[in-house]
């Protein structure tokens, strides 16, 4: 039946993602559902605009609307596998819309070599459980349509239906661990075990099973000891066995769509960051952010860019895109806002996030002082204080989202609204 939004495809030229534009194609036909096509060009392969070009002419031959996205990888000690990937789900995010379903052409023999790696790190249930066929994926949905289907399969189907597909060529190059597998291990363990594939399929799936009962089990705890900024509080962990301590934290860490840390890491969080002493300002790096401790809460914190100097001007009723996934900001004319519009039109209006050498006197304050100390009296993790967005009104400031107005712009007929849910996922 038809979907809210669009479908999606990422479509790398390659049998799978062929055989999903064909079916994408029949099922925009038959339900006149909106389809697009997104190609990811790495740039890795001397063939890479061929490949892009193919994709092209078989979604003008389908009928779907096809955009091509070029990437620069950016590995920062990354394997090239791992910066390809974070890359090409980056530029297919660009074009999802609320309640899209993004389609991509992973089958079981890709949840196989999955399972084989994650077994290959020493992974838990969660890792073993390998990829879902169906997950959130910020405002959007993610499918992966054939995952219980073969290549051997996908293949034939292709052929049947007269397919042409691109072969990339590095997929033959067994330095790349998940090609080891692919070529050179799965087969042998294949011709000695034939049902090798099944019962892995069915691993996964367990193990699925498992870490999904496992939080259903513990989500109550995990609630009761959230804080309301998405923190979680140490007073409320400590009493926990540390196994039940250990899965409440790692579910905490999946709800702010961190890697999950390995179990050195994870013991390391609770002994050198929530149980160092009280005077220190403790930091664990982890692969994609901090976890850092503030007001005897965790935080975790991601790898953010420098905003100190990033400023944009903002008009009345008109939205505002902040930068580094920060959401977005509405200078919104109403009733019983809490900013006056007189007040506000005495100058150019701009949003900064630069507090240095600023001062406001927030609504019922008889004095003002400077942001970094306002910043501390309302417990503004210090990480944090340059993300706030500050609304300016010629040289002062006139509001601190989600903190306070000035008394010099109280009023009733406008409001600043931040909408964090747009962030980026």
């Amino acid at each position: 039946m038809p979907i809210d939004g669009r479908l999606v495809i990422a479509l790398s030229g390659g049998v799978d993602s062929r055989v999903l534009l064909a079916l994408a194609a029949r099922y925009q036909h038959e339900f006149k559902q909106a389809c697009l096509a997104v190609h990811v060009h790495h740039g890795l392969s001397s063939n890479a605009d061929h490949w892009a070009e193919q994709c092209r002419l078989w979604c003008a031959e389908e009928g779907v609307l096809f955009y091509l996205e070029k990437v620069a990888l950016e590995q920062g000690g990354k394997s090239i596998e791992e910066s390809a990937r974070e890359a090409r789900y980056q530029a297919l995010r660009l074009h999802l819309h609320d309640d899209d379903v993004l389609l991509t052409g992973q089958h079981s023999d890709d949840q196989i070599e999955t399972f084989m790696l994650a077994l290959k790190r020493g992974s838990g249930p969660k890792g073993l459980s390998s990829m879902a066929q169906c997950m959130s994926f910020g405002n959007a949905k993610l499918v992966r349509p054939m995952l219980h289907v073969s290549r051997e399969d996908i293949e034939q189907y292709a052929q049947l239906h007269h397919l042409a597909w691109v072969e990339d060529e590095s997929n033959q190059d067994t330095r790349f661990d998940r090609n080891f597998l692919r070529h050179q291990v799965i087969p042998v363990l294949t011709e000695r075990w034939p049902h090798f594939a099944q019962s892995v399929l069915r691993s996964a799936q367990l193990c699925a099973e498992q870490e999904t009962l496992l939080n259903e089990l513990l989500s109550e705890h995990l609630m009761h000891s959230l804080y309301q900024d998405g923190s979680i509080v140490i007073d409320k962990l400590s009493p926990m066995s540390s196994l039940m301590r250990g899965q409440v934290l790692r579910m905490w860490l999946d709800g702010q769509q961190a890697k999950m840390p390995n179990r050195g890491s994870l013991e390391r969080i609770w002994l050198e960051v929530a149980l160092s002493r009280h005077d220190a300002n403790p930091i664990l790096s982890l692969a994609d952010g901090q976890v850092r401790r503030f007001n005897q809460r965790l935080y975790f914190v991601k790898q953010w860019q420098e905003l100190s100097h990033w400023q944009q001007g903002i008009q009345f009723d008109a939205e505002l895109a902040l930068p580094e996934s920060l959401g977005r900001l509405t200078l919104r004319s109403c009733d019983r806002g809490g900013l006056s519009k007189a007040a506000l039109s005495q100058a150019p209006l701009r949003i900064i996030f630069e507090p240095q050498s600023l001062s406001a006197k927030p609504c019922g304050r008889n004095h003002s002082r400077k942001l970094k100390k306002l910043f501390q009296e309302y417990d503004v993790p210090s990480w944090q204080r340059r993300r706030l967005p500050i609304l300016m009104c010629g040289d002062k400031v006139a509001a601190v989202a989600g903190l306070f107005i000035d008394s010099d712009f109280v009023g009733q007929d406008c409001e600043l609204v931040w909408n964090k849910s747009v962030v980026d996922v």
